[in-house]
């Protein structure tokens, strides 16, 4: 079973209904196309369960769909072998982006066009920077490719993948449109028991100031779930990047709430939606050289593992996503989750 015996109480959290969420989750998106890393992964997930986390994330296109594969594999693996319980463990993925399979084509607009377009999958219309799409005809195609990658029934987190890229091409008021039909989709699929949960993971939408072209309301987009699914929609999760480095969601007022400008973490406070973060360590750009006065305030331990530890120490943050499949970042990175998370005084002390 899911090692809780190893991690302090404060690192499981609640917030995404019957299952407490490891604040460390393992991330799946570097790395090559090849066995190697494939057998990385495995061992990494099995790895980081034993150690205490039970939030994996993904993505169709993390790695020519190798990522998903493989943590359906680890899965599978584990609980023939009685290591933990499918309810256990949160399973998220993404969908959006084109998807290869197995290694990136030579030619890109060709594989497009004989995968999705001439198939009837894709409406050519409907791509936007001839790698993005959220049409529903689409997404189903998408959701059920990810089932099969997974081995699973049923998809724990499903996210529209970056959906502000959409905004590059088409108007706010088409984007909407289309945001709209995405979420009927995936209401449609909840009610199918194809999935539990679904929202938007965002690089820039969340973080970019309102009126900006790419930026993403909270407030706007569960409206329109509400509109779709009723006081009880299912968009009730969202990911973008948080770290020592990138700190808008907590820091900037990038969302309006009721006609006052807030932080991001405080308006899906407010919309009862969960955090997770990307990028926690900035894809180990962090894991190295912080400033004396940060690893003064933020204790003992190495510079990866100071910045975990403030990403999930954040107030608001559910769960801090790192990218791990090397056994030593996977065995140093969950260290972390022996600790109590930082006190709110000793926490505000990196800004100031």
């Amino acid at each position: 079973m899911v090692a809780t015996r190893i991690a302090h109480a404060e690192h499981f959290r609640e917030g995404l209904g019957r299952l407490a969420l490891s604040s460390i989750g393992l991330g799946t998106y570097l790395g090559g196309y090849d066995e190697r890393t494939d057998a990385l992964y495995l061992g990494a997930v099995k790895q980081a369960v034993a150690a205490g986390c039970n939030v994996f994330d993904s993505a169709i296109s993390y790695r020519c769909q190798r990522s998903e594969r493989v943590i359906g594999q680890a899965l599978s693996q584990m609980i023939r072998d009685g290591v933990c319980r499918r309810d256990e463990i949160l399973i998220a993925t993404k969908g959006g982006y084109i998807p290869y399979d197995g290694a990136p084509p030579r030619d890109s607009y060709a594989y497009m066009l004989q995968t999705f377009v001439t198939p009837g999958i894709v409406s050519y219309q409907d791509v936007v920077r001839d790698c993005h799409c959220m049409a529903p005809a689409y997404l189903r195609h998408q959701v059920e490719t990810s089932l099969t990658n997974l081995g699973l029934s049923c998809l724990d987190v499903y996210y529209l993948h970056n959906p502000e890229d959409q905004l590059d091409s088409i108007s706010r008021d088409m984007f909407l449109v289309r945001m709209r039909a995405a979420f009927e989709t995936l209401e449609e699929a909840v009610s199918q028991g194809k999935l539990r949960l679904y929202g938007t993971a965002t690089w820039n939408g969340y973080r970019s100031r309102s009126g900006s072209r790419g930026h993403l309301s909270l407030e706007a987009l569960v409206g329109v779930a509400s509109e779709v699914g009723g006081k009880d929609h299912h968009f009730r999760v969202i990911q973008l990047p948080y770290n020592l480095g990138m700190l808008e969601a907590l820091a900037e007022q990038t969302q309006s709430l009721h006609g006052k400008s807030v932080s991001l973490l405080e308006a899906a406070k407010a919309l009862d939606v969960y955090v997770m973060s990307s990028a926690s360590i900035l894809q180990g750009q962090l894991s190295q050289g912080l400033p004396d006065y940060v690893r003064n305030v933020l204790g003992a331990g190495s510079d990866a593992q100071l910045a975990i530890q403030f990403v999930r120490s954040t107030p608001g943050l559910g769960t801090a996503l790192v990218g791990m499949k090397q056994a030593g970042h996977v065995k140093d990175n969950l260290a972390v989750a022996q600790r109590a998370p930082l006190d709110p005084g000793q926490f505000t002390k990196v800004f100031t």
